[in-house]
């Protein structure tokens, strides 16, 4: 979350690439793509964060999370072309991102949902558990 209370998404890239990311919501089989960030370079090992709700420098975008639905529960994750990788997904509501605070994440951690300050992701996020 931006300090003016924007959607942040935010990977780590553990060793290897990430090439894009994708925010869905699912229903049983089915699946709906809400949201698609493609990096216009693949983003090698470290931290990345882009805007959810508008376009990004460094990546190409379809869709947006400008206006996400009550209730509703989404999905972020990570991916590489030909889907070969993936990150872990992280599910929230709009009303869990109205409860996070500026300069904080919301990631799935070794066995639960976290929400922690960005350094603190940045340092434990590639870390085996």
């Amino acid at each position: 979350m931006t300090e003016d209370g924007r959607p942040l998404g935010v990977l780590m890239v553990c060793g290897q690439r990430i090439d894009g990311a994708s925010l869905y919501t699912s229903e049983g089989s089915h699946t709906e793509t809400v949201g698609e960030w493609t990096a216009k370079s693949a983003l090698g090992p470290g931290l990345s964060t882009w805007a959810l709700d508008a376009p990004a420098e460094g990546w190409e975008t379809a869709g947006s999370a400008a206006l996400l639905d009550a209730g509703t529960t989404y999905h972020l994750r990570g991916w590489t072309k030909g889907d070969s990788r993936s990150s872990t997904a992280v599910d929230f509501t709009p009303e869990d991102l109205e409860q996070l605070a500026p300069g904080h994440v919301r990631y799935y951690g070794p066995t639960s949902t976290l929400t922690v300050p960005v350094a603190e992701f940045e340092a434990t996020a590639c870390k085996k558990h």
